[in-house]
């Protein structure tokens, strides 16, 4: 039987994809192990899925701001490379696959050092830092944007990203029924990442009143960031998180709200939803989904509201003129290159597993 380490963590971007690669992978006939960290987000949702194999190794976050962590971290990627290396050792897998994050730094490097060839994926449009490290030990690497498949070199490739196929198969009418909404007016989904998003949570909340006139809004705004104040409001409601019952929402609402990671474009593009981006600001993070919402403003798949600019008015204003704008923004998303990069990925594992 052929085998397979995946690897990945730190945000539930770094997970998702795998989740669509799995069934695929399965089928294919591999053995399926999963490195991550202890307690991360990926630890949790890789020990539910059957037929994986799950290890825990140490990782340090790679942190490009002070701490006193970034001098004990280090220490624990060191642990975490050799624990890695030792599992590659013990698995003998003929492939791993890394979608980045700072758990896949000693795997990848673990890999390596077994000869184990790997495929990793970057979803944003500039490289992050834990591929820029990983770069010299992969054989291969997909990518969303082709900005970044230009930028690492002749080794990578764009691909799109590996998406759920459940996404695909909601019911407009179980979403409506999950939102409490009759359907007559159009719905807006603010999703704010798996983390949530404080700053866009609370300018949607006090736009509520002005939105109400247009829509009906479902906000799904990140753990412990519920407003029990909010609860009962006609036309609103909010959850901290939703899974299984994400597919229905994303087929009952009409135009979206979001934050601007990668993976999260990639479905809605996939899906064909009218978007208003609000990237997270430099300040907050490497820059990366300002440039994830530039590229696809510039080829007209989205609007862009950036935070520094955003109150209750603007924010209100932004997503009228993205309703009123929905069918040219359905249409420019229709004619660009298919977001689904599932296929491609798992050919580029195999081709890379075949020549080892």
């Amino acid at each position: 039987m052929k085998k397979i380490v995946l690897t990945g963590g730190g945000t539930l971007g770094h997970v998702t994809p795998h989740l669509a690669l799995i069934p695929h992978l399965q089928q294919a006939g591999y053995e399926i192990h999963y490195i991550g960290t202890e307690k991360g987000m990926e630890a949790d949702k890789m020990r539910a899925v059957p037929g994986v194999i799950y290890h825990a190794v140490k990782s340090g976050k790679l942190r490009r701001y002070f701490s006193w962590q970034n001098f004990t971290d280090p220490f624990r990627v060191l642990a975490g490379a050799v624990q890695s290396a030792r599992l590659m050792g013990k698995i003998k897998p003929d492939v791993c696959f890394s979608k980045g994050g700072f758990v896949a730094v000693p795997v990848v490097f673990g890999a390596w050092l077994h000869h184990v060839p790997t495929v990793c994926h970057e979803s944003d449009l500039t490289p992050g830092l834990a591929n820029k490290l990983c770069k010299p030990f992969a054989k291969r690497f997909a990518t969303t944007f082709p900005e970044c498949a230009a930028a690492l070199g002749d080794k990578a490739e764009m691909t799109g990203t590996p998406l759920r196929p459940e996404l695909f198969s909601g019911s407009r009418e179980k979403g409506l029924s999950l939102f409490g909404f009759d359907g007559k007016k159009p719905v807006l989904l603010m999703m704010g990442g798996s983390l949530g998003a404080q700053a866009v949570n609370k300018a949607l909340r006090e736009a509520l009143s002005e939105l109400a006139k247009t829509f009906d809004v479902a906000h799904i705004c990140g753990k412990g960031n519920l407003d029990e104040q909010l609860s009962g409001i006609p036309g609103y409601t909010q959850f901290e998180f939703l899974d299984k019952d994400l597919p229905d929402a994303l087929a009952a609402c009409d135009v979206v709200l979001s934050r601007a990671g990668a993976n999260a474009l990639c479905e809605f593009q996939a899906l064909c939803k009218p978007l208003l981006l609000v990237p997270y600001p430099k300040g907050a993070s490497r820059g990366d989904q300002i440039l994830n919402a530039e590229s696809l403003r510039k080829r007209g798949l989205c609007h862009v509201l950036a935070q520094e600019n955003m109150t209750a008015e603007t924010l209100a204003k932004a997503l009228l003129e993205t309703w009123a704008d929905r069918e040219a923004l359905v249409a420019a998303v229709r004619q660009a290159p298919p977001a689904d990069g599932t296929k491609r990925v798992l050919e580029m594992i195999e081709e890379v597993q075949k020549k080892k």
